[in-house]
């Protein structure tokens, strides 16, 4: 089975990018961004101190967290049986999200929940850390990137207020995991690229290592 890992920083265009892949190929779709944002969600939930690992630790012990792939063959996460999907981009989601992201314990978490997902499947999985730390073995490695100007731009088109410039610097320079290019990835600049373009470059790559679309 093979497992595409699509990194980049935020609003680099990994989630649209790597759907779109996915439907093309017959793959399945992993986003991980989702569910670091949903144990953030339940962290925020519980009013816990986003500023204590030890305690982000402790209020995920207690949840019951179930992940899965949809039958629109897109993953799903589920917290205490809640699907916290319209409250994923809210703007103290969108706050925390980098903090709760770099607690060890969580990374380890959803880490072992990515690759369980994997399991047997062909996969486009998008992340910040899935070529370097969740799959470094696969050889089908993408890093998507833009200017900052360009990835504040979609921001605000998508009507989001994140802090671009500080969440590069907080994914990049946690401890566990940091957002960085794997050494072996393809680095695709999409920042005058449309949609389509980065999926056929992205394609075009595949097809010289003998993966194609269905």
């Amino acid at each position: 089975m093979s497992v595409i890992a699509i990194d980049g920083p935020a609003a680099s265009g990994k989630s649209s990018v790597s759907r779109r892949l996915a439907k093309r190929l017959g793959f399945v779709y992993v986003n991980s961004g989702t569910m670091y944002r949903a144990i953030t969600w339940e962290v925020l939930r519980q009013g816990v101190d986003t500023t204590s690992p030890a305690a982000v630790a402790a209020a995920l012990d207690g949840a019951d967290i179930h992940c899965g792939i949809g039958d629109n063959s897109e993953s799903f996460i589920h917290i205490n049986s809640a699907a916290p999907d319209a409250a994923l981009r809210d703007s103290r989601v969108n706050l925390h999200v980098s903090l709760i992201s770099a607690v060890p314990a969580v990374r380890e978490l959803i880490s072992a929940r990515l690759r369980l997902l994997a399991g047997d499947r062909n996969v486009v999985m998008e992340g910040r850390d899935i070529g370097s730390a969740v799959f470094p073995e696969t050889p089908f490695k993408f890093y998507l990137d833009a200017s900052p100007e360009i990835r504040r731009k979609r921001r605000a088109d998508e009507g989001q207020s994140d802090a671009i410039e500080a969440r590069d610097k907080m994914d990049s320079s946690r401890k566990a995991a940091p957002l960085k290019i794997a050494g072996d990835a393809r680095v695709v600049d999409t920042s005058h690229l449309t949609l389509e373009g980065v999926v056929e470059a992205i394609l075009d790559i595949l097809r010289q290592l003998g993966i194609t679309p269905r």
